[in-house]
């Protein structure tokens, strides 16, 4: 079983990796990824500042998604 702290690592460590695979490090002007993970319920908050990008809004979504995706394989790869 995955401890709190790996779980965090692990969904922000998905969600910048979505981002920085999609956009320059130097067309992100501001980014925060809050995630919490407290009595195994997952909470994850992309903030993205990225004036040149069309679409920052659906890039945080799918960074969201990503770092969700990212716990879920986790716990997968623990069970097995």
């Amino acid at each position: 079983m995955p401890t709190d702290d790996e779980v965090v690592q692990t969904a922000a460590e998905a969600a910048e990796g979505l981002i920085f695979a999609r956009l320059k490090n130097s067309a992100v002007k501001d980014l925060d990824v809050t995630v919490e993970f407290e009595e195994g319920v997952l909470d994850v908050d992309v903030y993205l500042n990225a004036p040149e990008a069309d679409d920052e809004d659906e890039i945080a979504e799918d960074a969201a998604l990503a770092a969700r995706s990212a716990v879920d394989d986790l716990f997968a790869d623990a069970e097995d």
